[in-house]
């Protein structure tokens, strides 16, 4: 049996560093939102991923695509958006089977509403202590590192 590949020091500091940021980077971006928007990170996302679909609809399978969702999951998180009026189902019209999630414009409003706080959250937690040329390089090394975990990008659309 061949012996593992042990992590070296530098390697292991760099994997700590990023199990803390996987944890707390999410953490401090939903409590931003909970605060100021009464929303989850993963409902801000849903209604920012309709915001951004033409006419602001998708097919519910394609926005569990773009929100990296089960059905079952987004499902559950349309319904919670439904009660105040920020998305609506509705049948697709060129498919009877099929349902779109759409944003209403009271979602619209409330998202645009919530947007500058969330992006000065964004960019306190994550960019203001980059330098220009860091956005980049970061960039590309998580899309190494996407690209091993995501190969064929299935599940990271957008990025």
């Amino acid at each position: 049996m061949d012996e593992p590949r042990w992590l070296t020091e530098d390697e292991r500091h760099m994997w700590m560093r990023l199990v803390a940021l996987t944890i707390l980077l999410p953490a401090g971006i939903e409590s931003q939102l909970k605060r100021d928007a009464g929303l989850s990170f993963f409902e801000y996302h849903v209604l920012a991923m309709l915001s951004e679909a033409d006419g602001r609809r998708r097919l519910m399978s394609e926005l569990a695509f773009w929100t990296n969702s089960s059905l079952s999951r987004l499902s559950h998180v349309v319904t919670r958006l439904e009660k105040p009026g920020w998305v609506r189902r509705e049948a697709c019209e060129t498919d009877g089977r099929a349902i779109n999630a759409v944003l209403t414009d009271a979602g619209f409003a409330h998202l645009k509403a919530s947007a500058p706080a969330h992006v000065s959250e964004v960019r306190r937690l994550a960019l203001d202590r980059l330098a220009p040329d860091d956005v980049g390089v970061l960039s590309e090394i998580l899309a190494k590192m996407l690209d091993a975990v995501d190969p064929d990008g299935r599940r990271t659309p957008g990025t």
